[in-house]
């Protein structure tokens, strides 16, 4: 039986993912040190949904399954020692990387935020990579990256999965062929970490033939999945705040209890989308279907279709009625832009990708009626701005004035 060891297996992507591969006969260990949690306790905001310790929701997976799933409570980002310690007892065929603070408004809020997002997230991946050269095992590395790392205007051209083919010319005319990094473009701290966490993928690659997968995921609408639907302990996180809350599910909560869709500037911004049952669709294919040993990094766009945010707005607004109002955007981007990215390799082992218009939107309006009694309209504004001169209180030379 293939063992996969699920790092972040407590968050709102890695949770349904350990259960996920639990189903189709991984055996699965999760490493987690609770970060999600105590940043809930930090921002003073509980998800919509109710979260089970973590021994609760293990219980209920094997009450409902018959699966044992094994916890480990490990920093990734301190304990490197007690990583590979798990990684020597557990003897993972593959290991699925999603313990990084995922958050771009809460990487841009504080300075503390910022060092602490890059210090996690790069230190926790380069532990990793040498913890994987240490254990002189053949492990593939599954890593969930993010489609801001391409940034969010091409110009009109498709995104390609990773790679762009380039043309340079030498100093005698010579044309030489060159396939390079697409050039990447983060528009916060936290798309900054998974660009730099791009350059360590590819040292490790080619220094030390380590095998490894890059999923550039866009951003998850959905709660549930097949198997978080099976008990209540199960259930997936909901977020809705300012700071974790994706914009899709802020608005169906919003919607749900009658307050107007908040849209930032003009809702011009073209985002990249994927449902979460995609999401762990997607790592299991990406683990079924491995790079060679000596190759370079796979790279992968994990998405299901484009949007700007003024139509998902009216998408929500058509079906529930709500109103829309268009705020101040906290965010340094460009008010309108392009965003169209390749995502054949997944199509073509298999992926149908569960689009905006389908029932599964009615379905996360399910979990946000069920739980509005959980809601805290408090939470909901966006309080994290991208640049001192948005901030108030600054003197006028501060601002740039």
């Amino acid at each position: 039986m293939a063992r996969v060891l699920v790092l972040g297996g407590d968050g709102f992507c890695g949770w349904p993912t350990a259960l996920h591969l639990s189903a189709h006969g991984y055996e699965v260990g999760i490493v987690d040190n609770f970060s999600r949690r105590r940043i809930d306790a930090e921002l003073g905001t509980q998800g919509l949904t109710p979260i089970a310790s973590m021994a609760d929701r293990l219980a209920a997976w094997k009450a409902v399954s018959g699966q044992d799933i094994e916890f480990f409570e490990v920093d990734v980002a301190r304990d490197y020692r007690d990583l590979l310690a798990v990684i020597d007892t557990f003897m993972p065929g593959t290991i699925v990387h999603f313990a990084e603070q995922r958050a771009a408004p809460y990487s841009m809020s504080t300075p503390e935020r910022k060092c602490y997002t890059v210090n996690n997230n790069v230190s926790g991946t380069h532990n990793l990579l040498v913890a994987l050269v240490e254990a002189r095992r053949d492990i593939h590395l599954v890593h969930l990256g993010t489609m801001g790392v391409y940034g969010y205007d091409a110009a009109g051209l498709e995104i390609p999965e990773g790679y762009l083919p380039v043309v340079v010319k030498g100093p005698d005319g010579t044309e030489h062929d060159r396939s390079i990094l697409f050039p990447t473009a983060p528009g916060s701290v936290y798309h900054m970490t998974k660009s730099l966490d791009q350059l360590l993928f590819q040292f490790y690659a080619r220094n030390d033939e380590l095998r490894i997968t890059d999923l550039h995921q866009g951003i998850v609408w959905g709660t549930q999945t097949k198997e978080t639907r099976r008990d209540d302990a199960l259930i997936n996180r909901f977020d809705y705040d300012g700071d974790y809350g994706t914009v899709l599910n802020r608005f169906l909560m919003q919607a749900v209890v009658d307050h107007a869709l908040t849209v930032h500037g003009t809702g011009g911004q073209t985002r990249a989308f994927i449902h979460i049952q995609d999401t762990v669709n997607c790592v299991r294919l990406a683990i079924d279907n491995p790079p060679q040993r000596g190759s370079q990094v796979k790279i992968l766009n994990q998405i299901a279709e484009t949007r700007q945010v003024r139509e998902l707005a009216q998408l929500v607004a058509t079906m529930t009625g709500a109103e829309i109002a268009f705020v101040d955007n906290p965010r340094k981007e460009a008010p309108e832009n392009t965003l169209r990215a390749s995502n054949a390799t997944f199509r073509a082992l298999g992926l149908e990708p569960i689009r905006l218009d389908d029932r599964l939107l009615e379905e996360t309006m399910e979990i946000a009626q069920r739980f509005k009694g959980r809601y805290n309209p408090a939470i909901v504004p966006a309080r994290s701005l991208w640049t001192k001169a948005q901030r108030p209180g600054l003197a006028p030379e501060d601002r740039g004035a």
